[in-house]
């Protein structure tokens, strides 16, 4: 993620005099302000471009129930990862399937 200069310290026009400068607390508030709308831009991304969908998503997008879900794993044809509790299934793994 690369900002502009400008758009943190709109007062400075060379990018060489940050070197020598103290943080101020206007600047770190630009820089939150920033960050926080660059993660609401990223943020808003639908079930198809994500790369690892839960359980419920993967039901969702192929309409299925959650116990033919579970003998999809079993029977190893829709491969998985367990983190924790939760299950994850790879969106590329779920194409492949249906493509079969």
């Amino acid at each position: 993620m690369n900002f502009n200069h400008k758009a943190l310290f709109p007062e400075t026009d060379n990018i060489e005099l940050l070197q020598h400068q103290i943080v101020t607390k206007r600047d770190l508030l630009n820089f939150g302000n920033l960050l926080l709308n660059e993660i609401k831009n990223t943020n808003n991304t639908d079930t198809s471009s994500k790369q690892w969908l839960k359980s419920a998503e993967v039901r969702e997008l192929l309409k299925i129930s959650p116990g033919t879900l579970q003998n999809l794993r079993i029977n190893g044809t829709l491969k998985y990862k367990r983190i924790g509790g939760i299950i994850y299934y790879n969106y590329e793994d779920i194409i492949k399937m249906l493509e079969k």
